[in-house]
């Protein structure tokens, strides 16, 4: 064993025997010994080749590999490169809700010649800056109106579960949401205690599994979700057909996980896995999916009812949209849900590669819409990695009429990105079970903290779109956005990205003069069925 490699163990034999000849002191002995042995069972195990080659100094390799996210962010990390946020991003909704200054000196770090830069012209004469508390209504469309309509900030919760999120992290998102007059989505694994306790406005979201309105067996209770949806503060139901972190995918929360409080929230037995399937059990064609929904609706009391998906085959959203035609039926709002979003976790071909990210999948939502004549009777949210104000003005001028942030509230609960979410051994008390853990989110804190986000955030939008010439977020439009193609060259992304006339759908004589998904997928789409028709 005259190798290098097994310098750090004959060292460890060497001084071990040496302070037993000499009599050294105990606890030069009892290092000496313990790494001894360490490089004793590091030869003789069989688990990993590395210790056995490189007995006692494989350890310092783990060890630092174990930090290594912690180095890259703490030292190494530039400000600008989003892995999956950036430092400088991370740092806007820190100060925003810490209500510190968030100026910066000394210009921009981006290089605003690079390739998809973009930026929002501005107005040589500015509006008035107005009163930052932007709205929008849901569900009062005069052809098609509800019982209870719902008048909605431009800027909301988007949906995290109790069960993804702590007890602690829902009271704080909730109170702040309450505090600061906008919506919560509560995620698919329902309505907690701690959604209800400070009687912010809530999105009740329902997914696959029904939790909070299922029967034993997993399949929807009719009694279950009027108990829920009749609630005064639920001011709008959800129906989750996929997600932008794992479309597609189903999810299980091991039965160690469910604890009495989750199990009662959900409506599952105590200790045993917990199911999400991967597609519905209530509906299976387009047709029925808006049947689905309208019950819903009529069983909420008329509140504005619809739905969220992250987008995948494009014939199967057509189909959806030929439903609407075929029944009449209409949602009051959806909410695309883009694939680079994601709180929790997927596995890594999920999140990496499955998905449409949010920009195409708006563009397509919003695009499909304005074809068939709909697009003014249904509201579209989106979702995916909106931080700042800049983020919402592009993705309203892209075609949506509000937006939805996950990470950007939990950085305001003072999320480190981590990346430790689905351990259960969050540093912060935000995604975790574990009381020791959460209790390190002090509540009452928190929820200024949220509200301050949400408020400086809509301050920044204000002032945003008064430089530009408008008094409203929903004057947006693609012609105000411009993105750098090259060093020589800018366009309008009115010029960029391809829109609709209303109505154009409707007419199979223009279908092939439009961009190619339309063209192609839109004749194949059906009402009656998800699969495509390829007769």
């Amino acid at each position: 064993m005259l190798s290098p490699r097994y310098l750090a163990f004959n060292a460890s034999v060497i001084t071990l025997l040496a302070s037993l000849a000499l009599k050294a002191p105990w606890e030069i002995t009892a290092v000496a010994a313990a790494l001894t042995i360490v490089g004793i069972s590091d030869l003789l195990q069989t688990r990993r080749a590395l210790r056995r080659n490189y007995p006692i100094l494989a350890h310092f390799r783990f060890f630092f590999e174990s930090i290594r996210p912690e180095i890259r962010q703490y030292l190494l990390e530039d400000d600008t490169v989003a892995e999956p946020f950036s430092r400088n991003q991370r740092s806007i909704v820190y100060q925003r809700a810490k209500q510190d200054s968030d100026k910066r000196p000394f210009g921009t770090q981006l290089d605003v010649y690079a390739p998809g830069y973009e930026w929002i012209n501005h107005s040589i004469a500015p509006a008035p800056e107005q009163d930052p508390d932007f709205r929008i209504e849901i569900g009062n469309h005069p052809d098609c109106p509800r019982a209870q309509p719902y008048s909605a900030s431009v800027f909301n919760i988007s949906a995290m579960s109790f069960g993804a999120l702590s007890a602690n992290a829902i009271l704080a998102l909730n109170g702040g949401a309450k505090q600061g007059g906008f919506m919560h989505d509560t995620g698919e694994g329902s309505i907690s205690p701690y959604h209800r306790q400070h009687g912010g406005d809530l999105v009740w979201e329902i997914g696959s599994g029904y939790f909070g309105c299922r029967n034993d067996d997993g399949t929807f209770s009719e009694e279950r979700f009027v108990a829920n949806a009749s609630a005064p503060q639920v001011k709008m139901i959800e129906l989750k057909m996929s997600q932008g972190a794992k479309p597609g995918h189903g999810g299980v929360l091991p039965g160690a996980k469910v604890t009495i409080e989750i199990a009662q929230t959900r409506g599952v037995p105590v200790g045993r896995d917990c199911i999400s399937p991967s597609r519905h059990s209530a509906f299976s064609t387009p047709i029925e999916m808006l049947e689905f929904i309208d019950r819903l609706r009529t069983l909420s009391g008329g509140k504005p009812t619809g739905f969220k998906l992250a987008i995948g085959h494009p014939w199967e959203f057509f189909g959806i949209v030929k439903a609407m035609l075929a029944t009449g039926i209409v949602p009051d709002f959806i909410v695309v849900d883009g694939g680079e979003g994601g709180t929790g976790a997927a596995p890594l071909e999920f999140t990496d590669h499955v998905g449409t990210p949010l920009q195409e999948g708006l563009l397509l939502v919003h695009n499909t819409l304005v074809g068939a004549n709909l697009r003014d009777k249904i509201k579209i949210g989106a979702s995916g990695k909106i931080i700042t104000a800049f983020d919402i003005a592009r993705t309203l001028a892209l075609g949506a009429d509000w937006c939805n942030s996950a990470r950007g509230f939990m950085f305001a609960l003072g999320c480190i990105q981590s990346q430790s979410c689905h351990t259960d051994r969050c540093p912060t008390g935000v995604a975790t079970q574990d009381p020791g853990r959460q209790r390190a989110l002090v509540v009452p804190d928190k929820i200024q903290r949220v509200a301050s986000f949400h408020q400086n955030t809509m301050e920044a939008l204000a002032q945003l779109i008064a430089a530009a010439g408008m008094t409203h977020p929903s004057q947006l439009r693609p012609r105000h956005l411009v993105r750098r193609l090259s060093e020589n060259q800018v366009k309008l992304a009115s010029a960029l990205l391809p829109y609709l006339e209303k109505g154009e759908l409707l007419d199979p004589s223009q279908l092939s003069r439009l961009p190619p998904v339309f063209g192609q997928y839109w004749p194949m789409a059906q009402a009656e069925s998800f699969d495509p028709y390829c007769g």
